[in-house]
């Protein structure tokens, strides 16, 4: 079962994101060093007021690799050409993140192994062990 935010929630949670922009990096033509393409969101998960105590120490803690020590999520996009088609997808990239890290994890069902892996595992053991016994040198009587 997937955690999904509402359209609601997620019009909330937009408003606290602070955008900025600036030059993207990689090979250049004639507009890359003039245009501002290259989008960074910053979403304070501590100064949220949309998100619950237990939402925002999951978030944390799921994502603790992207969030800095001011407690912000910083996530950047110049994937697009435009200005507007990398904030929308560093928009719809924040979402995706925060949905998939407030989704529970599934509990591991335990299973016992089938009784012809078991034999299987047996018969290796004594093949292996056989072959162990060949190495030896014969015993003289």
């Amino acid at each position: 079962m997937a955690y999904l935010l509402s359209n609601k929630k997620k019009e909330k949670l937009a408003s606290e994101f602070v955008y900025s922009a600036s030059r993207s990096s990689g090979p250049g033509g004639q507009n890359v060093n003039k245009v501002n393409t290259r989008v960074e969101l910053r979403f304070n998960i501590d100064n949220s007021q949309f998100l619950s105590l237990l939402e925002k120490f999951k978030l944390k803690e799921q994502l603790k690799n992207r969030v800095n020590s001011a407690g912000e999520l910083v996530l950047a996009s110049e994937t697009q050409r435009t200005q507007l088609g990398n904030k929308e997808a560093v928009t719809g990239k924040c979402f995706f993140l925060i949905e998939k890290a407030l989704t529970p994890r599934k509990k591991r069902i335990k299973t016992k192994p089938t009784l012809s892996s078991q034999q299987k595992r047996i018969e290796k053991k004594k093949q292996a062990g056989a072959k162990k016994k060949l190495r030896k040198p014969p015993k003289i009587d």
